[in-house]
Formats: C-alpha cells, structure tokens, sequence
C-alpha cells in the first residue's frame, strides 16, 4: 500500500520568474537541511526543452524510533535525484525525484508541475504529489503515515524557500504563497513518531513461515 498525497497552489508570480527562481532556491533559510546539490546531466532539445538532471544530498533528524532499522556506522545522509524539464514554449517546469538510498525504510517520490495559472493572471499554478512507501515488515503503514506526515511539513517549507527566491529575484517585499500552517504536520508527525516508538519497544512476533 502506498499513501498518495496531492495538493495544488497558486503562486503570485509569473512562470518565467517561478522557473528562475527554481534554480536558485539553494541556501535558503528555510531548506538548511539540503547540504549539495550537483548538475549530472543537462541537455537543450530540438524542441527547445531543456532537460537536467541533479544530485542533491540531504540530511534530516532521524527519529529515535527509526534508530533501530539503520546499521550502525550507516550514512544518515539521502541522496536524491531531481529530472526536470523546461519547456519554454509550452511554459511548464516539470520536476521529478526520488531517494537513492534508504528505500527500504522509506522511498519518497515526488512530481511538481508548474504551469500559468488559468484563473489568475500573472500568476503560477503548482500541482505537488508524492507517493510514499516502506518495505518494513510490520511497521510499513505506520512508517508510511510519518513520511507523509513529514512530507506535509516539508512541502510547505520548501515553498517558503522558493517564495525566499522570488523576494531576492524581483527584489519585492515577501507574499505569502500558502496560508497552511507548518505546525499542525509537524505535530502529526510527532504524534506518529510516538506511536512506532510504542510499537517499536513492544516484543515482535516471528514472520509466519509458509515454507
């Protein structure tokens, strides 16, 4: 079972600034946790679409609970790779990532696209989803609703960061891009946190045997 999730913003700025501002979202005091971020690949298509591909590596506290499926001496770094796709012509950014390493515990996929808005003019519509899953027996679904959980926090984060873009790109006082709150998924994560704390302390019974 994977857990999906989708949302949807309208950003108060043109596409040609969104798509500029998207490579120079890195520092930015809201994604301390995105250590590097490398060019593997990048090509300009006959059709004028400029494809790249990166390499970020990231690094995010690692819940107590989730201290017991990690070896020790094992990175706690994620490296993540990020396809993107410009397409000047039909104005759209669209991004692709997911994790490398990790996945087991978790694997963490994720598709932005941003287009002109069509009911606000001079402004950007973003379409965010992300499809979340873990291969731990016995803690898959509670894992799943931490990651999302987490994911919910993150998002609006790194929509902070990109509105930290656009202020230092159009040289404009800060808007607001999303009026959702970081607290309440910070407190949902918490909260599940807690629970596969719980249900990581209590005895585990064997896996059946069919064999």
């Amino acid at each position: 079972m994977v857990k999906y999730f989708c949302n949807t913003a309208d950003i108060k700025s043109t596409w040609d600034h969104v798509a500029s501002a998207f490579w120079q979202r890195y520092p930015n005091p809201f994604s301390t946790h995105v250590l590097t971020e490398d060019v593997v690949y990048r090509e300009v298509t006959a059709d004028r679409r400029l494809l790249s591909r990166r390499l970020l590596m990231k690094t995010n506290r690692l819940p107590r609970w989730a201290e017991r499926f990690f070896p020790s001496g094992m990175s706690r770094c994620v490296y993540i790779v990020e396809d993107s796709i410009v397409d000047p012509v039909n104005r759209s950014l669209t991004i692709y990532t997911w994790n490398l390493n990790h996945t087991t515990l978790m694997s963490v996929e994720e598709r932005c696209v941003f287009r002109d808005s069509a009911e606000q003019p001079a402004a950007t519509h973003l379409k965010r989803e992300a499809w979340i899953s873990s291969s731990i027996f016995g803690f898959s679904k509670p894992i799943q609703e931490f990651g999302l959980a987490r994911f919910k926090s993150n998002q609006v984060k790194a929509m902070k960061g990109l509105e930290y873009a656009l202020t230092n790109l159009q040289g404009e006082a800060p808007q607001r891009l999303l009026r959702d709150p970081v607290k309440p998924a910070s407190e949902k994560a918490k909260e599940v946190a807690r629970t596969l704390a719980s249900a990581a302390a209590a005895p585990q019974a064997p896996p059946r045997q069919y064999l």
